[in-house]
């Protein structure tokens, strides 16, 4: 399985942003797909996720209301679309896919089998 994440760049507090991930490779309905970030001198941690057989979605309280995942089967991409962006979203955003299947909580990094490299976001003014 190979992710490539894409559609980070510089934005103004309030401002928003779409990335995408594609997905490609050996792939299977059950996988769990999310999106992580880490910002500098932090540790990676959970954002959102969203199952890939049936759409279901989890999402950590910092960005609900904000922040929307969503999957495209057909292209085989999945999306974060981010809006009122803060400051403190600043971080590098990764995609990763969970073989073991998706459940509404915030799972450990080390449950995701595959990652993208990441894609900068910087909100500031």
């Amino acid at each position: 399985v190979q992710l490539q994440a894409s559609g980070g760049g510089l934005v103004q507090p309030g401002g928003s942003l779409r990335l995408s991930c594609y997905a490609s490779g050996r792939w299977f309905d059950t996988y769990s797909m999310a999106w992580f970030r880490q910002a500098p001198g932090k540790e990676r941690e959970f954002v959102a996720s969203i199952s890939w057989s049936d759409g279901a979605t989890y999402s950590v309280d910092s960005v609900k209301g904000r922040f929307t995942i969503s999957r495209d089967i057909a292209k085989s991409m999945v999306y974060l679309r981010m809006n009122s962006l803060k400051p403190e979203d600043t971080a590098v955003y990764y995609c990763a896919a969970d073989a073991s299947g998706f459940y509404p909580g915030v799972p450990s990094v080390d449950e995701y089998d595959y990652w993208g490299k990441g894609t900068q976001v910087t909100v500031s003014s």
